[in-house]
């Protein structure tokens, strides 16, 4: 798994140390995992990238795997995505990255447009993968909405859930050989030790309580003084889950945000970069790609006499809609 790859920790916050994987060379993109896994989530996607000729950092989020976080706070300010968001940017400043391109998944996916947000000077491009924004998700929770994502009500309540999950990790989070099966040994046993251990499970609460609080609350105010991301943006969404089905065009709600945000569905459930790792690292690369890179694969194509985006980005289209 991340074969090619150094696996490090690197002090980013006070209180917070941060596991990281970094591999490859050229344009860095970070990637950000979501709930309930840890940077292993990517291990089909990362190398695909290092191949098509990026440096790919994959931290852990803060609280989330072999990462750590300060105790928790009245407001749960220490889970907050902006919080993330300066871990991100720390982490890649050490690294040497001044600019880089981030894409997040679910829970990172928040990270990620937060990030965009609050530095626009640091990120050059962003992808947001099974996500709206969290004001605009909570602005649209109806029935059918708490129906589904019942869980972001329950785990922002206090002490309840950390006694569920941790009572009986397995039961809650379905684990077993066939999850094991499609998530890959490696990234499976990753994530089995992180529901493992109570801390993370506390830390990972603190994310959802954060979210219904201090990151709806940012997410409000930007919207309320008309702030925007000023990077171009890729919109992704697994159509086997139901984030067409809860908002209908995903994009019509990311064009409050941005002005040309492009769509990519993906054939796959709500893992999309353990399920459908192909298809995800074609769309990530050809949204990525600088004009250098798509030059130099054209040309290198060419002289094969085969077509250059092809050998780069498979067969990968976005949706310009």
């Amino acid at each position: 798994m991340f074969e090619g790859f150094t696996l490090d920790h690197a002090e980013v916050a006070e209180d917070v140390r941060v596991r990281y994987r970094i591999g490859g060379a050229g344009p860095a993109v970070v990637l950000l995992h979501g709930h309930p896994r840890t940077h292993t989530t990517w291990h089909r996607v990362a190398p695909q990238l290092v191949r098509a000729g990026f440096t790919v950092v994959c931290p852990d989020l803060r609280g989330y795997g072999g990462s750590s976080s300060p105790p928790p706070w009245p407001d749960h300010a220490q889970a907050c995505k902006r919080a993330m968001a300066g871990d991100v940017r720390n982490l890649m400043r050490q690294l040497g990255h001044q600019r880089f391109a981030v894409a997040g998944h679910d829970r990172g996916s928040y990270v990620a447009f937060r990030l965009a947000m609050d530095h626009p000077d640091a990120v050059s491009k962003l992808a947001v993968l099974d996500c709206v924004p969290i004001g605009e998700a909570l602005a649209r929770a109806d029935a059918r909405f708490a129906a589904a994502w019942w869980h972001w009500f329950f785990f922002a309540q206090p002490e309840k859930p950390e006694r569920a999950i941790t009572a009986d990790p397995d039961a809650w989070y379905r684990t077993g050989p066939e999850l094991a099966m499609r998530m890959g040994a490696d990234n499976y046993a990753d994530f089995a030790a992180a529901i493992h251990n109570p801390a993370v499970v506390g830390a990972m609460l603190e994310d959802y309580r954060a979210g219904l609080g201090v990151d709806r609350a940012a997410d409000d105010a930007d919207r309320a003084a008309g702030r925007r991301i000023s990077c171009p943006v890729l919109v992704g969404w697994s159509v086997e889950d139901d984030m067409a089905e809860l908002y209908g065009d995903l994009l019509a709600i990311w064009r409050h945000w941005a002005d040309d945000p492009r769509g990519i569905p993906i054939a796959s459930g709500h893992h999309m970069a353990e399920q459908a790792p192909d298809q995800l690292a074609a769309a990530l690369a050809e949204f990525l790609a600088t004009p250098g890179q798509r030059r130099r694969i054209a040309s290198s194509a060419g002289a094969a006499g085969i077509p250059g985006t092809r050998t780069l980005f498979g067969s990968c289209q976005l949706e310009l809609r």
